[in-house]
């Protein structure tokens, strides 16, 4: 197994990314479960990007999620499916560390990077009016796990499934880790999705499961004020890799298109696509020239605001069980910032870049496009910016949490 170093990830995941891009369009066309893309992020040791040797004497690896960050975003912007699956993977994988024992999660952390666990499930937390799907009733030296869950991420390739769960006997909502090889575990890939298609996302469902009590992490309040500033991030890692997601196939379709706008032939140009090489003249369409300063100033506009949100969820999960509740709600705000800006700047961009290439010959020199604002649909679809905003203005108005 490859762990990653601080000084070397970078090159590691350049290099990773620039292997991923190569088919991606093919892949993504093909929509076969995520097994060999998988092993080449096992291979480059990024699903144990986020593991007990990185933390300091206080338990908090802040630098850790930067680099994370930093990480998933590249892969983004070569292969958005396979960062999300990533991105899930990293967030889930804090799940210990958020709900369990400090001892317990050490020990679970280890074993995981020791048995290269890729981790997939849902984590949500639970308020007096929502419901969950899955039921944990107590047994003789133990409990069993019985319910469906319709949409969970990374089932197609995980090692364990972490999720929510209620407790017949007290309705407790506890959060349950699972090995999806059990007999009982049946799951069911999603089938045609419009974007994201390599994700591994898709349904699960449980026939009676037997759970451990060591399976069980911890128990989640549901009134949202006994909720520990701390394990209140849990939502908050996973929305915001998952900005991290959009921001970089918002980036890789950027980046794609200007490759194809440099090489398309101009009058006056004896060169053509066919030759492969460069046209001799660089671009200078006044239109074309504004509609990438647009689209360049929206990236960067995005990026800004991600990565301020970024440091300050570093700093939080850095901060560990100290963290104060106005701390959390600051670092929601900014993150609730950066899933709008980067979502609005996704879809214009990903749809934008659509028009500046149609001039482009097709198919020879047409990388799939299409796929990154399909990707952009999909990753925007299931967040409602209405609420959002809302909370932002009652947090910036008002001061609420």
């Amino acid at each position: 197994m490859t762990t990653l170093t601080p000084s070397a990830s970078p090159r590691v995941v350049r290099e990773l990314a620039d292997d991923l891009a190569v088919d991606a369009d093919l892949r993504d066309r093909a929509g076969k479960p995520p097994f060999d893309e998988v092993s080449r992020l096992r291979e480059a040791g990024l699903p144990a990007l986020l593991t007990p040797s990185g933390q300091d004497s206080q338990g908090g690896r802040g630098s850790d999620w930067r680099t994370a960050c930093t990480a998933v975003r590249d892969i983004a912007a070569a292969d958005s499916s396979i960062a999300e699956l990533l991105a899930h993977h990293h967030a889930l994988s804090w799940s210990p560390r958020l709900f369990a024992a400090p001892d317990d999660a050490a020990a679970l952390e280890l074993r995981a990077v020791h048995e290269q666990w890729l981790y997939g499930g849902d984590i949500d937390l639970p308020d007096a009016q929502t419901g969950t799907d899955l039921a944990l009733t107590p047994t003789v030296g133990g409990y069993v796990l019985h319910g469906r869950r319709p949409l969970t991420a990374n089932v197609a390739v995980a090692d364990r499934l972490a999720h929510t769960a209620r407790r017949t006997d007290t309705g407790e909502w506890v959060v349950v880790l699972v090995n999806p090889a059990h007999p009982g575990v049946s799951t069911e890939p999603a089938h045609d999705p419009l974007g994201q298609r390599l994700s591994g996302a898709g349904g699960v469902s449980y026939d009676d499961v037997p759970v451990s009590a060591d399976q069980v992490l911890g128990t989640v309040p549901v009134d949202e004020h006994e909720i520990s500033p701390f394990t209140a991030l849990a939502p908050l890692t996973r929305r915001l890799l998952l900005v991290q997601v959009g921001l970089g196939n918002a980036e890789g379709a950027l980046a794609e298109a200007r490759d194809i706008s440099r090489a398309l032939p101009r009058p006056g140009s004896l060169a053509t696509l066919d030759t492969g090489g460069d046209c001799g003249t660089p671009p200078t369409d006044p239109y074309l020239l504004l509609a990438y300063g647009e689209l360049a100033t929206a990236a960067h506009s995005a990026a800004a605001v991600v990565e301020r949100a970024t440091e300050a969820l570093a700093q939080g999960l850095g901060a560990g069980p100290a963290l104060g509740a106005d701390e959390r709600a600051d670092i929601a705000f900014l993150v609730g910032a950066a899933e709008t800006v980067t979502a609005q700047s996704a879809l214009h961009i990903t749809t934008r870049v659509l028009e500046v290439t149609a001039d482009a010959p097709s198919p020879s020199t047409d990388p799939g496009l299409d796929r990154f604002w399909r990707n952009a649909r999909a990753l925007t679809a299931h967040g409602s910016a209405a609420h959002r905003l809302r909370d932002i203005g009652e947090h910036y108005l008002n001061g609420l949490h």
